[in-house]
């Protein structure tokens, strides 16, 4: 067991939004929810999968919607509604806590990102439970169905949901985590595209194999190598070679679109080549998370991959939709975890998804 400290824990989240690939929502939500448990008094307790007993419970807790903006049509749907005081993911997981009859023992991240991250940690701080170092993704994902959850058929109900209004919604006998995707996604869509949600609610020995461990403590490690080497020129080499993985291209952002489309954030990311790429062209299609990168209109890397973004002039990682005009950037490509190579998870999230008929190569 590790206790984190506030330094542990800005790593874990610089190094999970590059990891988040562009994707996992917004740093400075995951930095609040941190910082409200600290100022609470509580501890951010990680454990090994090894160290929790086998009949243990573990749950999903996540912040699922949109992570652009509401348009003011938009915004004044929800005008005169009222606004809960307590953190929507709070009252979800002492309802579900509730409903099942005892608590859970710990939680695990959806997936890797500035602020999904945070939202798993966010619930076990405050209830004195433990966090996992491990997840079902490995980075940031698009849609529930993109874990190893899936692949290995766990069920995700029963789920619980709570929105800023007050609102509570339990979702059961869901037949399987694609189901589960469309109905948490509608709620999200009349949420104010922002929801809290708690899922997989499971006993540790059903977990140990299909769990991917360690994501935490990788992002931890990555989010040192940042903090260390944030103001050196080759910082992208430099998180790259962490990684595993390379630095696919370096340019000026020349044009940006996001639009809000059925819960999820849609748009491209277009950046014209400086220095050794200069007089070539590079696309990044955006569902939430970066899943598409094209060199001069060939494509260069495909999800399951990894495609992440470092604002070259502050060293940050550019999540989305903060990508801008005139923002000089690197790619970084780096592979994705074992679990999402093989032929069943590429077939759920591969190149396929996003309507490409070529076969999956790996960076």
């Amino acid at each position: 067991m590790k206790e984190l400290s506030r330094e542990d824990l800005s790593d874990i989240l610089y190094g999970a939004a590059i990891l988040g690939a562009g994707g996992g929502g917004d740093l400075e939500e995951g930095f609040t929810l941190i910082d409200q448990a600290l100022a609470a008094g509580k501890s951010f307790r990680l454990l090994s999968i090894d160290e929790v007993p086998d009949n243990a419970l573990i749950c999903t807790p996540y912040l699922l919607g949109a992570i652009s903006g509401l348009s003011a049509e938009e915004e004044a749907r929800y005008q005169g509604l009222p606004r809960i005081e307590t953190h929507p993911m709070l009252v979800a997981y002492q309802a579900f806590q509730k409903h099942l009859g005892r608590e859970f023992y710990a939680t695990t991240a959806c997936e890797l990102g500035g602020s999904n991250t945070a939202a798993a940690f966010f619930p076990a701080a405050m209830n004195d439970h433990y966090v996992l170092d491990a997840d079902p993704a490995g980075r940031a994902v698009p849609e529930i169905t993109h874990s190893t959850y899936y692949l290995a058929g766990l069920p995700a109900s029963p789920i619980f949901a709570a929105n800023e209004f007050g609102e509570t919604f339990v979702l059961e006998n869901v037949i399987d985590d694609q189901r589960a995707e469309t109905l948490v996604r509608a709620l999200c869509q009349v949420s104010r595209h922002d929801i809290a949600a708690i899922d997989h609610a499971l006993e540790m020995h059903m977990l140990k194999d299909v769990l991917i461990p360690g994501t935490i403590t990788r992002a931890m490690n990555l989010g040192r190598v940042w903090r260390e080497s944030k103001t050196q020129r080759n910082l992208a080499e430099v998180i790259a070679h962490a990684g595993g993985g390379r630095v696919g291209f370096s340019g000026c952002v020349s044009s940006v679109e996001y639009n809000t489309v059925e819960g999820f954030t849609l748009g491209q990311i277009d950046i014209d080549g400086t220095g050794s790429d200069a007089a070539h062209q590079y696309r990044i299609m955006v569902k939430n998370e970066n899943l598409v990168a094209w060199l001069d209109g060939e494509v260069a890397v495909t999800i399951p991959d990894l495609i992440c973004l470092i604002d070259t002039d502050t060293g940050e990682p550019v999540t989305n939709p903060h990508a801008i005009a005139g923002q000089n950037v690197s790619v970084i490509l780096l592979p994705a975890p074992e679990q999402f190579r093989t032929e069943k998870a590429i077939s759920v999230f591969g190149p396929a998804y996003v309507g490409l008929d070529i076969d999956y190569k790996p960076i």
